[in-house]
């Protein structure tokens, strides 16, 4: 039972000694945790704004459409784009071509380009790819349309299917 005492207290000795050898890192360790901690939360919440702004700013762009104010739409449809969310920048790239906001092709190629730069998952850029595709050739590109087509099918997309029945007709 002695033993047992005498080896906590040792233990515990050497604690408190290397505690005050390594005062300093120690203490710059759990300061630089806890300043990342804040940090994160910092950023999450910031983030969080953002996308809400961004959010607000795709309803009241809707709201602006469904009034036949179509240069105000465009113009909140556009920021949203340049701002690069992942979400709501397809969503209004996709309401600027069904509603032919923009009739400027290099524009819209632009944003496409944008949209695509900004996201991350291969599900979604081959997605863009493929809308991409149809715009072009829709609107007369039909070779520049087929090759991207082509490029999703070589690419083993999960849309190779629906790509290769456009290319079909």
């Amino acid at each position: 039972m002695e033993q047992n005492t005498e080896k906590k207290k040792e233990l515990k000795d050497k604690i408190i000694l290397f505690y005050n050898r390594k005062n300093k890192l120690i203490n710059a360790i759990i300061f630089i945790f806890v300043l990342a901690i804040i940090i994160g939360i910092f950023y999450s919440a910031n983030v969080k704004k953002k996308n809400n702004l961004i959010a607000e700013k795709y309803i009241e762009a809707g709201l602006h459409l469904t009034l036949d104010k179509k240069e105000k739409s465009k113009i909140l449809y556009e920021e949203i784009i340049l701002s690069k969310n992942k979400f709501y920048s397809i969503l209004s790239l996709n309401n600027i071509l069904e509603n032919n906001l923009i009739l400027d092709k290099n524009i819209i190629l632009n944003y496409f380009e944008i949209v695509e730069e900004s996201n991350d998952s291969k599900e979604h850029k081959d997605l863009i790819i493929l809308k991409k595709a149809l715009y072009l050739i829709k609107n007369g590109n039909i070779q520049k349309g087929n090759l991207l087509l082509k490029n999703l099918i070589t690419n083993e997309s999960k849309l190779k299917y629906l790509a290769e029945e456009i290319l079909i007709k």
